[in-house]
């Protein structure tokens, strides 16, 4: 009866269990919320709608949950970045890093903090550990080298580049800036040699290399180094540009005319040399006028030049210089090859025209410009003037009349046109007019004294 009772109460005791069992068991196995993932994915959304100061709130709450993650200081340095809070955004990058050394994002991170607060003692520091990851960043270093004025780290890291994976626009701007100073040219030279003997069939080295030695004055060495050039690429156009230089200085004529004409007509030769070689051929031809012709020549492979207008230029030359036959003849050449439209070149022809007293081409030329250009003052001084010279007086008063109109602000224009206008009453027998006019020119010039 016992066993029976006790066998009972077993049966009733394990039921009762099986019952407590079932209703705490939910209890206990239901999960804890992720507090840490909710903070996480909240700097998250807080970020992504630009609440930065609300996610590095959420990150804090990360990191007392999680004091060792890096991934948390990371998000952390990129809340900070877009406040601009530089400092605090490379202090959480770092100890990313100091977590997990291996994650290059991470350094990224330092690197790009410390460069855009302008600390480039850490972004050297974070570039160079970069480099270990991927020496893609070398070019950021040179960048920095730049920066921070340490051209002689620069330029060496430069030619590294330039000889292991090809030059950039970029490279070579910064290799120019270096040399423009001069003290670093030697070293670019010996660069330059090796590179020569390591590298016979590229051009570049020797076209840097006569540079370098033209820019010092070195006309022997740059067209020593020409020859080479020469004898390694047979048609290079870059070689007359040295030989041009070489000749002229040894006067050698013909033989630089002609390197001349095959550099100028090379679309390898970019624009600023050939300009320069125009120019140094044009100071020529002035001591040696015999050579005309082959300007005019020279000149004919600008025509379609859009920087320059090669012809109005050296007609400037000759006009500074009071050669006004030659300035009328480029000045006119220049209006033939840009349809007559130019403004500038029209008024220093029409002075040209004055200054060799051509008063009846200064009329033919400057009523037409009138009807071109009716609020250029200029232009109806230039013909009231010739027609002045010319005494015909009316037609002088009446151009004088319109184009005074138009002058504003020009005090030595107005007094001309005054003194015109003198001339042209004085020429039509008005003599009250011409005081009045004359009266007001001296004025004027009172006025401007």
């Amino acid at each position: 009866m016992k066993k029976t009772v006790s066998f009972f109460l077993f049966l009733v005791l394990l039921c009762n269990s099986a019952v407590l069992l079932a209703q705490t068991e939910p209890e206990e196995i239901k999960q804890e919320p992720d507090k840490f993932q909710d903070y996480f994915y909240e700097s998250l959304k807080q970020k992504g709608i630009e609440n930065y100061d609300k996610a590095i709130t959420a990150l804090e709450q990360c990191l007392k949950l999680k004091p060792n993650d890096a991934v948390v200081y990371s998000e952390m340095g990129k809340n900070y970045f877009a406040l601009k809070k530089y400092d605090e955004s490379y202090v959480s990058f770092e100890k990313a890093t100091q977590i997990d050394p291996k994650n290059k994002w991470f350094w990224v991170g330092m690197y790009e903090a410390s460069y855009a607060d302008k600390n480039y003692g850490r972004a050297l520091i974070s570039i160079n550990k970069l480099i270990t990851f991927d020496e893609i960043y070398k070019e950021d270093l040179t960048s920095l080298y730049m920066v921070t004025q340490q051209y002689d780290k620069a330029l060496v890291l430069i030619n590294e580049l330039n000889e292991t994976i090809g030059k950039t626009d970029l490279r070579e701007n910064y290799k120019m800036q270096i040399l423009s100073q001069g003290n670093f040219q030697n070293t670019e030279i010996d660069n330059l040699i090796v590179q020569i003997e390591k590298n016979p069939k590229e051009q570049s080295n020797y076209v840097n290399l006569i540079r370098l030695y033209l820019n010092n004055g070195d006309t022997k060495k740059a067209f020593d180094i020409t020859k080479k050039l020469e004898a390694a690429i047979p048609n290079s156009a870059w070689a007359q540009v040295g030989m041009f230089k070489y000749y002229l200085v040894n006067k050698e004529n013909e033989k630089a005319i002609k390197s001349m004409n095959v550099a100028l007509a090379s679309p390898e030769i970019d624009s600023a040399i050939k300009h320069q070689i125009l120019n140094e051929f044009l100071i020529f031809v002035t001591k040696n006028p015999q050579y005309g012709p082959d300007l005019e020549k020279a000149i004919t492979y600008f025509d379609k030049d859009p920087n320059i207008n090669v012809a109005k230029e050296i007609g400037k030359y000759y006009h500074n210089k009071k050669q006004w036959d030659k300035a009328i003849y480029y000045y006119e050449l220049s209006l033939k090859n840009s349809s007559g439209q130019d403004v500038e070149t029209n008024l220093l022809l029409l002075q040209a025209y004055v200054e060799t007293k051509q008063f009846e081409l200064v009329a033919k030329k400057a009523t037409p410009l009138v009807e071109t250009f009716p609020t250029q003052p200029q232009f109806y001084y230039y013909s009231g003037m010739a027609y002045n010279q010319l005494q015909q007086f009316k037609k002088a008063k009446e151009m004088l009349e319109m184009g005074m109109d138009y002058v504003v602000d020009d005090l030595p224009l107005e007094i001309n046109f005054n003194i015109q206008l003198g001339e042209a009453y004085n020429g039509l027998g008005d003599f009250k007019k011409k005081e009045q006019y004359f009266s007001k020119a001296n004025q004027l010039l009172k006025n401007k004294k």
